[in-house]
């Protein structure tokens, strides 16, 4: 039996064992439901080869070498992951557009005895749920900004208080960057801007609207993803927390922090690029002879003081919402950190109310 749905929300999704993506590999990297499996009925090269020859030769060769091929996957996927399926199992599948390729797992699933579902318009259905969402509805939120200049600490104070039960939105997580120069993360590449989206979907539907939710003061941009305009906006007019620290101490944490640049020379210099133009060029060779040298506290000191201040205090002056408290810590080890997370969970209760 084949149901077809035509929207994707949570409560369809509770009706079905699992949610099945047939697209390729590549396709369901860019960007995917939440949870989906990726079970292809034609991998990146086979996609390449059957568009090839619908382009190049005729629709029906394509056609033919592409059914071969799906009946082959599909007879993969039922001999391996699906091997152990009981008969009450219920899939949910879907493929680009709802066509061939979801069309032809369904067929097959539902002939074992399965009741699979069938998703109409694929991914295409899904994501416009995720834009309209994000991008035409305003979602619910009652943001309390955590802001400081960089190195101050803001992340690992996020992190300690969503231990201690406080609602958290990390962005940096969500986009896998730091948020600043040296923000990318060596072993993890950023997201594409589509999955950023279903990630922050995912994030923003775990919250409570009625209770406020600390986010770390960014730019519209972090690294390469780009903010949903109705979210920067909350985050523009939100009441704020400026975190403030000594620059030395600040200077200590982010040699500590940022241990994956510092230990990498390439990444090192390739952050040195990134510095915008109005750093002069006698500058930046002389923050390239710290590097090389293994100076990353006197380096770290000079960025705050030349860089990361300036281009901080510019940022502010965008800012519309209030400064509601100021949290002043004199050490950023981690013991301090986590006594101030408690801290900061009570001054946010009293900005967000």
């Amino acid at each position: 039996m084949i149901e077809t749905v035509l929207e994707i929300t949570p409560q369809t999704l509770a009706r079905y064992s699992d949610v099945i993506d047939v697209r390729s590999p590549a396709e369901f990297a860019l960007d995917h439901v939440p949870g989906a499996l990726n079970l292809p009925v034609l991998d990146n090269a086979q996609r390449h080869q059957v568009g090839t020859l619908y382009v190049q030769q005729s629709k029906f060769l394509a056609s033919r070498v592409g059914a071969a091929i799906v009946a082959r996957n599909i007879a993969d996927h039922l001999d391996g992951p699906l091997a152990d399926k009981p008969g009450a199992w219920a899939p949910l599948i879907y493929c680009w557009r709802g066509g061939n390729r979801s069309g032809a797992m369904a067929t097959i699933l539902s002939r074992v005895g399965w009741r699979v579902g069938i998703v109409e318009g694929g991914y295409r259905t899904y994501r416009r749920g995720v834009v309209r969402r994000l991008y035409e509805e305003a979602p619910p939120l009652r943001v309390v900004l955590v802001g400081g200049p960089t190195g101050s600490g803001k992340t690992a104070l996020l992190q300690h208080a969503g231990a201690l039960g406080a609602q958290v939105l990390d962005l940096e997580a969500l986009a896998a960057h730091r948020g600043s120069l040296f923000g990318g993360l060596k072993d993890e590449a950023q997201p594409s801007q589509r999955l950023f989206e279903t990630r922050l979907l995912q994030a923003l539907d775990a919250l409570d609207p009625a209770r406020p939710v600390l986010v770390e003061a960014e730019s519209s941009r972090v690294g390469q993803i780009s903010l949903p305009p109705a979210i920067w906006g909350r985050m523009v007019a939100a009441p704020r927390i400026e975190v403030e620290a000594p620059a030395a101490e600040r200077a200590r944490h982010i040699v500590e922090t940022y241990d994956d640049i510092t230990s990498d020379p390439e990444a090192l210099e390739a952050a040195l690029t990134r510095l915008p133009r109005h750093i002069g060029r006698e500058q930046r060779e002389a923050w390239r002879t710290l590097a090389r040298a293994g100076d990353f506290l006197d380096l770290a000191e000079q960025l705050i003081h030349i860089h990361y201040d300036p281009a901080y205090r510019r940022s502010e002056a965008a800012r519309q919402g209030p400064v509601a408290a100021r949290l002043s810590l004199e050490r950023l080890d981690a013991a301090a950190l986590q006594a101030a997370a408690a801290r900061l969970v009570a001054l946010a209760q009293a900005a967000g109310a």
